[in-house]
């Protein structure tokens, strides 16, 4: 058996090095590939946590008189308005919260 030179061991090394490399970056953007930073379950609950928010600031809007002169504190100063849409924004916010700190689930 012939002895190998130095510069045959150096090229057989190095194309181990580069197949080594080639096989940690396929795996690298394969588990990319698999899913997003987010799991399913995040991206719901961060799209209930929107639709929270937004319901929030919908039942908040309004209030408006048609004419100027007149104060209706009925209206304005209404459970809807004052209680349950500050309620829901920041259940939404909540909700929001623990969509990013969920942890991604691992199938």
């Amino acid at each position: 058996m012939a002895k190998k030179s130095i510069k045959e061991k150096v090229a057989i090394k190095q194309e181990e090095i580069v197949s080594q490399t080639i096989s940690k970056a396929t795996t690298s953007s394969e588990k990319n590939i698999e899913g997003f930073y987010f799991s399913k379950d995040n991206y719901i609950f961060m799209g209930i946590g929107l639709a929270l928010i937004f319901l929030g600031f919908i039942l908040m809007a309004g209030g408006k008189s048609a004419d100027p002169n007149v104060f209706n504190g009925e209206e304005l100063y209404s459970f809807r308005r004052i209680t349950l849409a500050p309620i829901l924004v920041l259940l939404g916010f909540a909700v929001e919260g623990y969509a990013i700190l969920k942890k991604p689930s691992t199938k």
